[in-house]
């Protein structure tokens, strides 16, 4: 199993880098995950993790790419919800990398 040392605590992580446990998520965990990634997180990053993690406080799922493009879309506006846009942020793998981001579990349909 995979771990990350944050703040002298270590964090469990399964085979495809995603928390074990949701509860040991943190902005600084969101963090050293994007290291992971060769990821260094702006703002726009930030604006779909919270978003992400709203949408799962809701729906208590990950959204697979369709429907996190459509929810984008409803709260931020067609320019930051389109699959364009989302792939730019997120290496082509939107769902999956933001879900990772936003320690929630891997959308059930992304590979």
């Amino acid at each position: 199993m995979n771990t990350l040392q944050i703040d002298g605590r270590e964090i469990a992580l399964d085979k495809d880098g995603f928390l074990v446990e949701l509860a040991d998520w943190s902005p600084a965990t969101a963090e050293a995950l994007a290291a992971r990634e060769d990821m260094q997180l702006t703002a726009e990053h930030w604006e779909i993790i919270e978003l992400l993690r709203a949408f799962y406080t809701e729906f208590q799922l990950s959204p697979a790419t369709r429907p996190l493009v459509k929810y984008a879309a409803l709260r931020l506006g067609p320019e930051k919800g389109n699959s364009q846009y989302l792939n730019r942020l997120f290496k082509g793998t939107p769902a999956k990398l933001a879900a990772k981001l936003a320690g929630l579990p891997k959308p059930t349909n992304c590979l």
